[in-house]
């Protein structure tokens, strides 16, 4: 497994060994002992799929009261995945970083606590999993509108499908300060 840093400290692509032959190929996609030395600690809870058609987005979504960090990958076609740094005090607040993530390249991505994360189907289908730190609620999920202009997340020129809820999230400079996470790394 290689770790590959991004333009935000703590985000991390993930990229394992994998192995082919005639037969296919194996890999690992979680070993506790060697994501703890790359210094990813979470202990993970959950785990979820969704399927998405081509231009789907799904996102800007994190909890508040019980954080999550993920760990993202594809297994089938290919996503462009989005981290943007919503932690009050955080020197990155408001920035953000993206990776292509693939069933091809099968490659992860880490998002620790404090950061909005969504992607976009760029295939059909786009098959996406990912490991969570906390459980799901719903009643604490809060969200940032995907196309922010004082994000500026380059998504390409599209016309996305968007949830109904997805669309009503405001814009980062709105959210009541209440409602974001603070810096706790140092």
């Amino acid at each position: 497994m290689q770790k590959v840093l991004t333009s935000l400290p703590g985000v991390w692509e993930l990229r394992p060994a994998v192995f082919r032959d005639a037969r296919g190929y194996f890999l690992e996609t979680y070993h506790q002992a060697k994501f703890e030395a790359f210094g990813i600690t979470e202990t993970f809870i959950q785990d979820n799929e969704s399927c998405s058609s081509k231009g789907t987005l799904r996102g800007l979504h994190y909890q508040l009261r019980r954080p999550q960090a993920k760990l993202c990958r594809v297994v089938a076609g290919e996503v462009l995945d989005v981290a943007v740094d919503v932690r009050v005090g955080s020197p990155h607040f408001g920035k953000w970083t993206g990776i292509v993530l693939s069933a091809k390249a099968q490659n992860q991505v880490y998002i620790p606590v404090g950061f909005a994360h969504g992607f976009l189907a760029l295939t059909e289908p786009a098959v996406f999993i990912y490991k969570c730190s906390a459980f799901y609620d719903p009643a604490d999920e809060q969200g940032i509108i995907w196309n922010d202009p004082d994000l500026g997340i380059a998504w390409g020129d599209i016309t996305p499908l968007v949830s109904e809820r997805d669309q009503k999230f405001s814009a980062l400079r709105a959210m009541p300060r209440e409602l974001l996470p603070l810096n706790t790394r140092k």
